[in-house]
């Protein structure tokens, strides 16, 4: 009788225990390479902002592959549950090298120039010497194809206007593209950036109205 008197009231124990741990009802994605924030809005049904304010980004051109981003609401149930925020921590503390970090995304740990200086941090020096200088990365944009709107609208928000700029997520040059005209000369990633643009979105014109609609091109 004692015996199963036991077995009863370690079941109920159990049975309390998991009913204490309760799971974020917030929808969820982890970033993978190649994302970018604007594209995971769009998938989404949502916005940048949105994205940027629930998950507390402060900057929206700068997200890491192995972040699990949450897309709707707040999950505020996951500080009942430590095993879950053990998982989630390493979204709020993207940026500090911490041991959840390393699992989740080991690229990040292949690329330890994005904590110490990102290649955009970089960009302000460009952008303040630009439209002036002859012969600066502006002027050669400029010369080669490239046109003012284009450099205002998409070359300074994906680079800050350095031709060596190379985001976490692989992403180089003064268009941040995988493909071959991300590197070389200024000359040859400004006619790289025009044939893209008009390839892909029939105009210069378009490709700038597409960045500015959706954070992205």
């Amino acid at each position: 009788m004692n015996i199963k008197q036991t077995i009863i009231m370690t079941t109920a124990a159990a049975a309390g225990l998991l009913g204490a741990t309760g799971i974020a009802s917030a929808d969820q994605v982890t970033v993978k390479s190649g994302d970018t924030l604007a594209a995971i809005a769009q998938a989404h049904n949502t916005t940048v902002e949105n994205l940027a304010s629930i998950n507390d980004i402060k900057n929206i051109h700068m997200i890491y592959a192995g972040d699990v981003l949450e897309t709707e609401g707040q999950a505020t149930a996951v500080a009942a549950a430590p095993a879950q925020a053990a998982v989630q921590a390493p979204v709020q503390q993207a940026a500090a090298p911490v041991a959840p970090a390393v699992q989740q995304a080991p690229a990040q740990v292949a690329a330890p120039k994005q904590a110490a200086a990102p290649a955009v941090a970089a960009a302000p020096a460009q952008q303040a010497a630009a439209p002036a200088a002859s012969g600066s990365t502006y002027a050669q944009f400029i010369a080669n194809g490239g046109t003012d709107a284009m450099w205002n609208t998409i070359v300074r928000p994906e680079s800050g206007g350095n031709p060596n700029a190379v985001s976490p997520n692989g992403y180089r040059g003064l268009g941040q593209t995988k493909e071959g005209w991300g590197t070389g000369s200024v000359a040859q990633q400004t006619k790289g950036m025009v044939n893209y643009a008009t390839s892909r979105y029939g105009s210069v014109s378009n490709a700038i109205s597409f960045r500015q609609a959706n954070g992205w091109w």
